[in-house]
Formats: C-alpha cells, structure tokens, sequence
C-alpha cells in the first residue's frame, strides 16, 4: 500500500518535472512564425499551372534547343548537359564556407529540425564531412549518393563523373515539408585550410563547382571568429566569378559579441574579402544569428531580427520567380547553342572555301583554327547576326574542340533542314525571339497577387536595391 502511495505521489511529480522542462526548452527557444509568414508556407500554390508551364519549356527544349545541341555537339564545348531533371528541379539554395561555422544549424532553423531526430548534426569541431542535400519527400528517409545518381528523374545524374568515392560522400534526406515543396537545400563540408583535394579522395573543387553552376542562391556563411582566409577560401571565390549575383554573406554568430566588436568584425571581414570580390556592387551581407534559440542578452536583437527577415525576403524571391528564371536560363543557353552553332558553321564554310584538289586538310584547318581572325571567323558573326561580342566564346576553346571532332563531320545550318521538320536555325531563333518569351509572358500576366503577398513582397512600391546595404 505504501509503495503505491508513493507511485501515485511520483508520477505527478513526474509529470510537473516534464512540464517545467518543456517550459523552459520554449522559454529560451525563439519565435518562428515570422519564417512561416515571410516566406508564406501557409499559401496554397496552382500546382497544375506550374506543371503546366514547366511541360511546355520543357518541350520547347527539346523540340527546338536540344535538336541543335546534338547535331553541332554543344555539349562537348561547355561540359554542361541539361537533362529533364534539370529543368524541372526546384530552386537550389547552396550553403558554403570554413567549417564549424553555422551552416547545418542554419539548415535545421529554417526547417524546423532542431531537437528532432532529422537534424543536421551539429558542433564545434568538423561534423558535415558530406554533401548533403535535402529535399521534399512523401515520407523521411535517407537516399545514399548511388541511388541519387541512378535516378534519371533527378538533377543529380552528371555526379557520375566524379567517381564512387564522391558518390559514398554524397546523400540525400528526404522530408515531407512545405518549404522543401518549393526550394531544395544542399548543405557542403567545410572548408578547412590545411586540407588537401587529394586527401578528400575526390575532386572537391570541381564538385563545388558543379553546385554553384547549378545553384540559384549561394549563402557563403562566416563565423565571427574564423575570418582568417586562406588559399581553399580563395580557390572558393574564384569560382564564384561570374555569380555574384546569386551570392550573399552570413555574418553568423552575431550575438556572440558585443556591438562594438561587431562593428570591428563587419570591417574585417569586407577587408578580407575585398581582393577576393572585385565587382562594383559587393554582395549583400546579412549580420545574424541563425539558429533556434534566443538571441544572447545585450545585444542588437532589432538588428538581428531585420537582418533574418530581409534574408528571409531574398529568398521567397526566389522562390516566387523561379519559374521565370528558369524559363530565363533556358534562353539564355538557347542563346549560347545558336551562337555555337553558328561559329562551328563559319568553320565549316571556310574550310570548304581554302580546300583545293591539292591541298591538304589537315594544313589547311590547321591555319584557319589557329588564327580564326585572319579568316574574319569570329568578326563576321558580329556583322551578320546580332550577337554582342560580349556572349561570344573563347577561341580557343574551339582548337580543343576541333581536335576530338573534325571539322568534315559537322553539315553547314542550310543543310540542317527537313521537309518535315524545318531547319535547326530557324526552330531555335523562333523559341528564342517568340517561344520562351511567349510564355514568360504568360505567367506574368496570370500572377494576380493578393493582399497579404503585397503586404510581403511590397506590391506597387518602389523595387528596392537588395544588394545595398541596409
């Protein structure tokens, strides 16, 4: 009897303990309901006008574009195959920087992971030795690297090329969660400076190139304390040439300093990365603290609060136009096809022009690739088209192209053309002048935003700078 008495004492002792944990676990977490609002995961989207849109690019593609690519072999020149996976994937959202620094935390605040048994594993010492990518799913489950790249449906195919020892680093977590409906994270190792790409056993330079091709919005993420920058952080922004764009700055940790040490770090940093960011407008940089709890007393919670919400904007952008900057890549690799296409043509007809019963073929291309502007190659697409000198490829490139396909196994453009089927040049200059903007203009006119996205995104003012900073 006294033994039961105490049970019945105990348990509601038990249950009182709980429950003040579970309190004080809320008490110092922070609120999330501003994530859910900015980026609104509660709106319903037309999924049927989306698969719609992306079925149609999708069969511009291939009936327009894709035909050109083969039949000039494009894909040999830049390395860059775009399969269907590709062009009906969601928005990529990349996460680089040294390790230790924040990413996988920032991964599990967005999502909601934290003390779940789905988060990122976190610490202060090198933890994510992987790349991660986490996408929606029906159900939680893991996807080893193999299987992601066996997958055709995917965008993850090419990863093939860089071996099994990649494929064993590389996994997938999948989630049933409305943000990953939309946007599809990828979280990378660390960067660590006394580490070699051979020690990786795969070429990790290469990978991450391959990411940031791919990707639509690159968090390059720093800790307060780890701003020294070494030779890998170098080898990392010059690859980042070209996008920046698409990249932006995390000053993460904030609230672990005082503001005017803040002040000090935020100087120090731009000082580092000057010589590594030489463009006119530098990348936005957002000062925060990206993780579940609160924000450590004394300390600029304002700021850090309209610094998360202002990243929160950038990428809801994204999201909400990712299906015309989809439709937008497409042209604009149309538009490389055709100058491609083209170039291989003037190669084509000189050849035929210098080529004489005694002459000998090999000499002869010889001469016109080596020095393509005696031959006006280069200069006479400028004059008859009009593409900008400014999208034209190197030329040299095009030596290391002739050298695995002989000039003799490409057709000129006006023999490209069948009864049936039309002519190759003219198919890929109509989907470019008439087809994709066609539908560009479709969707835009079939947006009719509602209150509550004006009042997120700022309908009918004046479109800010969003990489000034604030």
């Amino acid at each position: 009897m006294k033994v039961l008495v105490s049970l019945c004492v105990f348990v509601p002792l038990l249950a009182l303990a709980t429950a003040e944990e579970e309190a004080v676990l809320e008490s110092i977490l922070r609120d999330r309901s501003h994530i859910e609002e900015t980026l609104r995961l509660a709106a319903d989207e037309k999924a049927g006008d989306y698969a719609a849109a992306l079925q149609r690019l999708r069969k511009i593609y291939h009936n327009s574009i894709r035909p050109m690519e083969q039949a000039y072999k494009y894909n040999e020149l830049r390395q860059h195959e775009i399969s269907d996976g590709e062009i009906t994937s969601k928005p990529m959202v990349l996460f680089l920087g040294p390790w230790s620094v924040g990413k996988s935390s920032m991964v599990n605040y967005l999502l909601g992971l934290q003390d779940t048994p789905y988060q990122l594993y976190t610490g202060a010492e090198p933890t994510t030795s992987e790349f991660t990518v986490i996408m929606h799913g029906e159900k939680i489950r893991t996807v080893e690297g193999i299987v992601m790249a066996a997958d055709s449906s995917r965008s993850f195919s090419p990863l093939e090329k860089f071996g099994q020892n990649f494929l064993e680093k590389l996994v997938g977590i999948e989630m049933p969660h409305k943000l990953l409906e939309r946007v599809t994270f990828v979280d990378t190792p660390g960067i660590i400076e006394n580490r070699k790409q051979q020690e990786r056993g795969y070429p990790f330079n290469d990978v991450c190139q391959w990411f940031i091709d791919r990707a639509d919005l690159i968090f390059v993420v720093f800790d307060p304390t780890k701003l020294d920058v070494g030779l890998e952080l170098e080898m990392l922004f010059r690859q980042l040439k070209g996008r920046e764009s698409q990249i932006r700055i995390i000053l993460n940790k904030a609230d672990s300093l005082a503001t005017q040490d803040l002040m000090r770090v935020y100087g120090a940093l731009f000082w580092s990365l000057a010589p590594l960011i030489n463009v006119t407008e530098p990348p936005r940089v957002y000062v925060s603290s990206f993780w579940p709890y609160d924000y450590a007393p004394d300390t600029s919670h304002e700021l850090f609060k309209r610094e998360e919400i202002s990243l929160l904007e950038d990428l809801n952008q994204v999201i909400e136009n990712r299906l015309e900057n989809k439709i937008a890549f497409i042209r604009q690799h149309g538009i490389r096809v055709r100058i491609h296409a083209l170039l291989v043509d003037r190669y084509v007809q000189t050849f035929k022009e210098k080529m004489s019963f005694f002459s000998d073929p090999e000499l002869v291309f010889k001469e016109i690739v080596d020095d393509p502007d005696k031959f006006y190659i280069f200069k006479s697409i400028l004059a008859k088209t009009n593409v900008s000198k400014f999208d034209l490829p190197n030329r040299d490139a095009y030596r290391d192209f002739f050298g695995i396909n002989p000039v003799s196994s490409f057709k000129q453009l006006s023999a490209q053309c069948s009864y049936m089927g039309g002519c190759l040049l003219e198919k890929i200059e109509r989907a470019i002048t008439h087809e994709l903007p066609s539908l560009l203009g479709s969707i835009n006119s079939s947006k009719n935003p509602t209150l509550s996205s004006c009042e997120a995104t700022g309908c009918g003012e004046k479109p800010k700078n969003r990489y000034r900073r604030n």
